[in-house]
């Protein structure tokens, strides 16, 4: 109990240290207006979310005459709130946001979608390794996620219902990435949990934890969620796409830019281009992340055509908002910006 209250004091200290910095010189611009947009994204270390970062490094949304600002949060759903609450105008993150928030009342889409894969890894102890070899043992177990409410939430609970084991018999625990799922996994204040690269080189590499379940690819996708799972993505406010086209177009000019780019440049070329200190386990890690993690990703930023089915049937399998609710999926997403940049 002790050292679970000591990660929990720690991986608080780290996400507001976290969010406080990247908060800071922020309160201005970003309207839209002289091509000023400011981008919330769930990780910007995140390799699910590297498109992001690589565009501003790579001088393209500078190309399209665009001022763009990004700000990141621990997790998937912290960017979701900053988008809805105004805050920001474009939020990086998973895809099935839109669905969830559509049936709360708000019109959201994907204008950009990044990936064809979940891009996620369900991560197992060693210690518990043994008693955890399937999402059956999930039950009693605590697990690691970003963020409650987060897609690693989502994910976590669909593994669990679709091999019989109820939500309420396991217990989520907010835990982020990075250093705060290491520190976690090595407390035994989680048994496993669900996360990205480069926190799975680096808990693999420190050989804390194995591979349950891989998502990282379409084929792992499909064998674990049944399906293409459409994840990482620009998503915007329906009503703010509408009124500013022209500078959506901008920046989808700019993401399917970086997605060609990268379809045809190596794992240590990307590494390159990214901020040194994203490496944090070593340049050659860090290149190993990116190619575990990189078969995930579209290369003109199209969504998939089965994957919005794939979303809707995952996210009503345990979510009780979603359940008996209609939804419209052809207003969750939008092909109109990327098809004209391609």
């Amino acid at each position: 109990m002790r050292s679970y209250a000591k990660f929990s004091a720690v991986a608080i200290a780290a996400a507001l240290s976290l969010t406080t910095l990247t908060a800071c010189g922020s309160d201005s611009g970003g309207d839209g207006k002289d091509g000023k947009v400011k981008i919330m994204v769930g990780g910007l270390d995140k390799v699910i979310y590297l498109p992001a970062m690589l565009t501003q490094r790579l001088g393209y949304f500078k190309d399209e005459g665009l001022d763009v600002e990004l700000l990141t949060e621990p997790a998937g759903v912290q960017a979701e709130t900053s988008l809805v609450s105004g805050e920001v105008q474009g939020a990086v993150g998973f895809y099935d946001h839109t669905l969830d928030l559509q049936v709360k009342g708000k019109e959201v889409e994907s204008v950009v979608q990044f990936s064809h894969a979940p891009g996620e890894v369900e991560i197992v102890s060693n210690k518990a390794a043994g008693e955890i070899t399937s999402p059956k043992d999930f039950k009693g177990k605590k697990l690691g996620v970003t963020g409650l409410g987060s897609s690693t939430d989502f994910l976590t609970k669909y593994l669990a219902v679709n091999s019989g084991v109820k939500t309420s018999e396991f217990t989520p625990v907010a835990v982020g990435a990075g250093q705060t799922f290491i520190a976690a996994l090595k407390q035994g204040a989680i048994q496993g949990g669900m996360t990205t690269d480069p926190t799975v080189a680096q808990v693999l590499d420190q050989k804390l934890g194995k591979i349950l379940i891989d998502m990282r690819t379409p084929e792992g996708s499909k064998a674990a969620l049944g399906g293409p799972y459409p994840s990482s993505s620009l998503y915007m406010n329906t009503s703010w796409v509408n009124g500013h086209k022209d500078t959506v177009q901008k920046l989808a000019n700019a993401f399917v830019k970086t997605l060609k780019w990268m379809s045809t440049h190596t794992p240590e070329e990307i590494a390159a281009k990214m901020p040194a200190d994203y490496a944090q386990g070593g340049k050659e890690l860090y290149a190993q992340a990116i190619k575990s993690t990189l078969p995930m990703f579209t290369k003109d930023g199209v969504m998939p055509a089965d994957g919005p089915a794939t979303v809707e049937r995952v996210l009503k399998s345990f979510n009780p908002n979603l359940k008996n609710a209609t939804v419209d999926l052809n207003k969750t997403y939008t092909t109109e910006f990327v098809k004209k940049a391609s």
